[in-house]
């Protein structure tokens, strides 16, 4: 009964994903069943005890601290809801803490492998395929929106007038961010040549496949990753990694914290924080490379 109140909380409330409701489905099952496993317990009588012997199984299982603190975080917060509609008298998870992980720093595109990409590739602009291709990347690399925004994009969100895109992020939050002339040029040709092949389209969306349906996640991240491919040796090469390069050349341009939090669609600045780091980081190897005492 608790598990399955506290989902459709999350989906009705909550307004998550459905990718973020399985999670915490399965994060819950798992715990739920490690509880079931031991004599005379269920989710409403298990202490702190339980929930840290549950996390330590699962590191004993060899998974990575940050996979266990996700666990944890969807485990706590069915007991934080439980709680508040009195389903359970305690929540025995708000005090325990999940390993300690470590943030690995976001990896970004230099900015000449960005120019490679836009200006040193040869786009065929009379081909269908490179023009949705180049309209994409340069969509994700000069917004700094998410993979899931671009796919959810309409030709309504698009503001050529006050060259403005509205983007649907997180729990259908709205926020505005500026289009620069070259990424407002690319729309307009994208757009002429896709309503002039396509007769029919499915419904509003900005990026359509051949036939005219919603361009999906799967296609955006192959087709980042192809195309990242060409010019960087990076091994991670997905929609984020033009999401992070965004954040990082606006920092390193001069703008300011706050501003960049706003246009990535952050809830709070400690996330955004960590793209100080790669600065911060860039500039280390800068000096040591460049100061002729840096390895004395």
């Amino acid at each position: 009964m608790i598990i399955d109140d506290f989902l459709r909380y999350m989906e009705t409330e909550r307004v998550a994903s459905p990718l973020t409701v399985k999670t915490y489905r399965d994060a819950i099952n798992n715990f739920s069943e490690f509880v079931s496993s031991l004599d005379g317990l269920s989710l409403e009588t298990a202490d702190a005890d339980v929930v840290r012997d549950w996390i330590s199984g699962l590191m004993e299982q060899g998974h990575k601290a940050t996979y266990v603190c996700k666990q944890l975080s969807a485990v706590k917060s069915m007991y934080r809801y439980a709680l508040k509609v009195k389903l359970v008298d305690k929540d025995p998870a708000h005090l325990v803490t999940g390993p300690k992980k470590q943030k690995p720093l976001p990896m970004f595109l230099k900015e000449s492998e960005a120019e490679r990409l836009f200006d040193g590739l040869e786009w065929d602009m009379d081909n269908f395929n490179d023009v949705r291709a180049r309209t994409l990347l340069l969509l994700l690399y000069s917004t700094g929106i998410r993979r899931a925004e671009a796919v959810g994009l309409n030709d309504s969100g698009i503001d050529f007038v006050n060259s403005e895109i509205k983007v649907t992020g997180k729990r259908r939050k709205q926020r505005l961010i500026p289009m620069t002339d070259e990424l407002a040029n690319a729309l307009h040709y994208y757009i002429g040549m896709r309503d002039g092949l396509i007769a029919r389209r499915e419904n509003e969306a900005l990026l359509v496949s051949d036939k005219g349906v919603r361009v999906t996640d799967a296609w955006v991240y192959a087709t980042v990753r192809e195309k990242l491919s060409l010019v960087t040796s990076m091994k991670k090469r997905s929609p984020h990694v033009l999401r992070h390069s965004f954040a990082t050349s606006m920092l390193n341009h001069e703008a300011q914290l706050g501003s960049v939090q706003k246009l990535l669609g952050h809830e709070s600045i400690a996330t955004t924080e960590v793209y100080t780091h790669v600065t911060f980081e860039d500039l280390k190897r800068i000096y040591r490379k460049a100061h002729p005492r840096a390895d004395v």
